[in-house]
């Protein structure tokens, strides 16, 4: 396929408010694509170069784009950013230097050889790489036409946001078999265990929905997405739902789920901790995914060595990373433990912010998955497994059918300064997401003040100026929302409940994200719109008094007397607070 007709529909799909259209828009590329083609077709329509656990990243700066078209086509430097400004659109501003230049369209590139050069560009590194990056995105500008140049300045700068995730794609897939969502369902069963939507498109059109979806088993590299607790409003209704339980405490720190296989001759790139070594069967592979599937291994330094406290060959552990405190020895708290991602200054930052992980559960050892396998049999295979007990901790858990036993854990937990309990059904397959009465939290929300049984993870999608005291911060108040599917619906502003500091911290955590017009994945009532846009990528844990109607919030539900929590630094988007998450926390607190 020409990257001109991928283009055609890119601009489609721009163009489409309706997520419906937009999957019958997809259906329809898909359909048309070749099978050597459709993965990087996915991966492009996705703003990347392919999921964010393979470490394949743009490394494109705005900068960098604006030196290539220039050189592209022939223009100063300065020239091109000054209509940068007055356009705000990187891709706007190609297309319009590429129509007056080539008055003779170009040949043309095809999609696979456009991804070839993105990638290629993505990967220079070491001395005069900047140079050759813009080397090949010239090649680029200056091989096709103006509305595929569009795009090309587009996607490596993070600015497509065509509105549309994964959940989008695997849509789409089906409804390229089926005319509709009917088999959305296996494809999302597959997705969970291996999230990696190109790879599954090609397997689709290779042999189909029904063979590409089955057999589906867990691979040491490869993140599957985590199981999440749901919410209950009482122990005693814990126990009505799911019966017999274990009872566990819930630490305030990073998700992180531990990849290991103890002999890996292949050198996989994007760590630094592995290094090359030929023939050497002795060659650990260690990855450490959080739950926006993002491997952090090389922030982890800890995990240098985890071999020697795992007894098996290959294994996935489920794990909280909590940040010690060396001098109180204790229990740092989530922002603290957050530092540790930082990717400058890791081993100054492991001495002072050492980690240890509480494991709670393993999903796979030496070529066996156990997401199948009921809870209780999983702890025991997990107790064998691991011979730590200070890097690698597996976690103290109580069984009951006791409303009162859990009460009292949980207040056990608080006063030791934990956040609570995880009630989880003792016989509980692990099934990835937050489905069903499985596993459940009981937690105290922002110490003693807040009213709403849990707390809610939105996405900031604009704010306003600041008045008065606030105009030296940037900002007043702040626009969130939650997900529903790929659509983001407003449920509060946040003005009040933040420190001075927090206040600065999200102003400087917005700068450079604003963008000219409301993002299309947006619902917004005119009365509530902001005066500054924000892509969607902060995502900030809110707790509130409680859940109301609201006709203004397109959510159709608004949290009252909202205050911010924390940064939630270790989710995106993707993994924020749904509608229908919020709706259950309404009836909860209904009773």
């Amino acid at each position: 396929m020409k990257f001109k007709i991928l283009a055609e529909y890119l601009l489609d799909l721009e163009r489409t408010p309706s997520r419906i259209e937009i999957t019958k828009i997809l259906a329809e590329l898909f359909k048309k694509a070749e099978t050597s083609e459709i993965e990087e077709i996915v991966n492009l329509s996705l703003g990347q170069l392919a999921p964010s656990f393979k470490s394949i990243v743009f490394n494109i700066a705005e900068k960098i784009m604006l030196h290539s078209i220039a050189d592209a086509y022939g223009k100063e430097n300065e020239n091109v950013a000054k209509l940068y400004r007055k356009e705000g659109d990187l891709g706007n501003v190609a297309s319009r230097l590429s129509e007056e230049k080539n008055k003779i369209q170009p040949r043309g590139l095809t999609v696979n050889e456009v991804y070839t050069a993105l990638k290629s560009a993505a990967e220079e590194s070491g001395e005069g790489s900047i140079e050759r990056k813009i080397s090949g995105i010239k090649y680029l500008l200056t091989n096709l036409d103006p509305l595929s140049v569009k795009f090309i300045a587009r996607i490596p700068v993070g600015k497509l946001r065509l509105g549309f995730s994964d959940k989008t794609i695997l849509d789409a897939l089906s409804w390229m078999e089926e005319g509709d969502k009917s088999k959305k369902g296996k494809l999302e069963k597959a997705y969970q265990v291996v999230p990696d939507v190109g790879l599954l498109a090609k397997k689709v059109k290779e042999v189909g929905i029904d063979k590409a979806s089955q057999g589906i088993k867990p691979v040491v590299g490869v993140p599957v997405l985590p199981m999440l607790p749901q919410r209950i409003k009482s122990p005693a209704e814990m126990i009505a739902k799911m019966g017999k339980v274990f009872v566990e405490p819930k630490f305030d720190g990073l998700r992180v789920l531990i990849h290991y296989k103890r002999s890996h001759p292949e050198f996989i790139s994007g760590s630094k901790i592995l290094k090359r070594v030929q023939d050497d069967r002795s060659v650990e592979f260690i990855r450490a995914f959080t739950r926006n599937l993002n491997n952090v291994v090389d922030m982890f330094s800890e995990l240098k060595g985890v071999g020697k406290h795992i007894k098996a060959n290959e294994v996935i552990l489920d794990t909280e990373a909590i940040g010690m405190d060396p001098e109180m020895k204790m229990m740092a708290n989530f922002q603290t433990t957050m530092q540790r991602r930082r990717k400058y200054n890791i081993e100054e930052k492991a001495k002072s912010i050492p980690l240890k992980f509480q494991v709670f559960d393993i999903i796979y050892k030496d070529g066996e998955s156990f997401m199948d396998m009921p809870y209780n049999k999983r702890r025991e295979i997990l107790k064998k497994t691991i011979t730590d007990d200070k890097l690698l901790v597996v976690d103290e858990a109580i069984v009951t059918t006791d409303p009162e036993v859990i009460n009292r854990e949980y207040r056990e937990k608080i006063k030791m300064g934990l956040e609570g309990v995880v009630v989880k059904k003792y016989d509980t397959k692990y099934i990835p997401g937050r489905t069903g009465w499985r596993w459940v939290k009981m937690k105290m929300e922002e110490k003693s003040d807040a009213k709403l049984s849990d707390t809610v993870d939105c996405v900031v999608m604009g704010y306003s100026a600041g008045k008065g005291k606030r105009v030296s911060f940037g900002l007043g108040q702040f626009l969130v929302g939650v997900r529903d599917n790929d659509e983001i619906k407003t449920v509060t502003k946040v003005g009040t409940g933040l420190t001075d500091d927090q206040f600065r911290e999200l102003k400087k955590r917005l700068t450079g994200l604003e963008v000219k017009e409301k993002p299309k994945n947006y619902l917004v009532n005119k009365l509530l719109e902001p005066d500054y846009w924000v892509q969607p990528e902060i995502v900030v844990e809110i707790a509130a008094d409680e859940i109301t109607k609201s006709p203004t919030h397109t959510a159709g539900l608004a949290l009252r007397f909202p205050r911010l929590v924390k940064f939630r630094d270790d989710k995106d988007p993707e993994r924020a607070t749904t509608v229908s998450e919020v709706k259950k926390l309404y009836k909860l607190q209904r009773g």
